[in-house]
């Protein structure tokens, strides 16, 4: 049986599918008026977002603390570039501070019906989704943050020292893999996660151990951050997050023989989103050669930062051209206009991660 280059993309932010965002919350007992009101300062600033095509503020009929803000993006490149900003970051911090819990949720449009619908008031550029994609049920998503300069090896001794936490969050949730790199000062964790990827990343922070090693790497980030702080810590991650764009990957189980490495490209400032884009493409292409090395890969991106985690058959050196991204002089040539090259030397347009940890929960009985 064959299995098709659109069965293997199992996430894609670069399909031209719509998005419609959904985003649960839970708010704080009174402060319902004073969510409301800040909403309404918030509306008219996103209508004139690039992409942006409608949103609805909805209150529970049954709780009157329950809020859901629904919006529908022509792409969802278009609304991670705005999510991602740090101007978003200003403009939901008075959302943020009512809200006891928040869960957002990304959907692709695959159907829509409905008299609404054939009304000519939507782009032309927004189209839906083909065809379903299809996945074995994993959630993606990193963080990164960067240290002081010459704390390095003390933060990597902290963080691969510690206990992994339970895999099991709920009936529903599970940790499966979290994986752990560093270039200079720059750290990067991924995980994944089979279920809830906001329940498991609030299942993880509050382990012990998990907490112990937050606060002992603390006086060693560039960024200052207060987890005894509620809002201080949320504003921290959700400025170290980095959302996975892209994942492709071949139907076949994972083998001793495959290793995992992470490749960090450093953008050009304002072409994080291209360069995601083109090493998107390239993976795709390689994926339709059966000798490819990369058994599977997923793209990480926010503004101008773009990593690339890979499982790779065999040694790095073996196919470099397919491993980094880069098949062939022009498509090479692209890489480099795409990426920053500090003081206009000649250098590698991209960088192998040093890996502090790579730590995968124990099969399920």
């Amino acid at each position: 049986m064959t299995t098709t280059l659109s069965e293997r993309v199992s996430q894609s932010a670069f399909d031209g599918s719509m998005l419609r965002v959904v985003l649960l919350m839970d708010l704080h007992e009174g402060t319902q008026q004073r969510f409301f009101e800040a909403y309404e300062k918030l509306r008219n600033d996103i209508a004139s977002v690039p992409g942006h095509i409608s949103d609805q503020l909805c209150q529970s009929f049954e709780n009157p603390s329950q809020w859901l803000i629904t919006s529908e993006w022509e792409s969802a490149p278009q609304y991670l570039a705005w999510v991602n900003s740090e101007h978003h970051a200003e403009q939901v911090r008075p959302l943020g501070a009512c809200a006891r819990s928040m869960r957002p949720l990304k959907f692709t449009v695959l159907r829509e019906t409905g008299r609404g619908y054939d009304q000519a008031a939507r782009p032309s550029t927004a189209r839906l989704q083909s065809t379903p994609r299809l996945g074995a049920g994993i959630v993606r998503h990193a963080l990164t943050f960067t240290v002081k300069p010459g704390s390095e090896k003390e933060v990597a001794a902290i963080l691969s020292s510690y206990a992994s936490p339970a895999a099991r969050v709920d009936d529903h949730t599970r940790l499966c893999r979290t994986s752990l790199f560093m270039h200079g000062n720059r750290v990067v964790r991924t995980v994944e996660v089979q279920g809830d990827l906001m329940a498991a990343l609030r299942h993880v922070s509050e382990q012990p151990e998990v907490r112990a090693v937050e606060e002992a790497i603390n006086p060693y980030l560039e960024q200052d951050r207060d987890l005894g702080d509620p809002e201080s810590a949320r504003m921290f991650f959700m400025r170290a997050a980095v959302p996975a764009v892209h994942h492709i990957a071949a139907p076949e189980p994972e083998s001793a023989e495959v290793q995992r490495h992470a490749i960090y490209y450093p953008a050009k400032p304002g072409c994080g989103q291209a360069l995601a884009r083109f090493l998107a493409r390239q993976d795709e292409a390689a994926a339709r050669r059966s000798t490819s090395p990369v058994r599977s890969s997923s793209i990480f991106q926010r503004d101008d930062i773009v990593v690339r985690l890979i499982d790779v058959r065999g040694p790095l050196k073996a196919d470099p051209e397919t491993v980094y991204g880069v098949s062939g002089p022009r498509k090479a040539a692209v890489l480099d206009r795409l990426t920053l090259v500090p003081g206009g030397r000649t250098r590698s347009p991209h960088h192998t991660m040093n890996l502090i940890t790579d730590r995968r929960a124990p099969a399920q009985s």
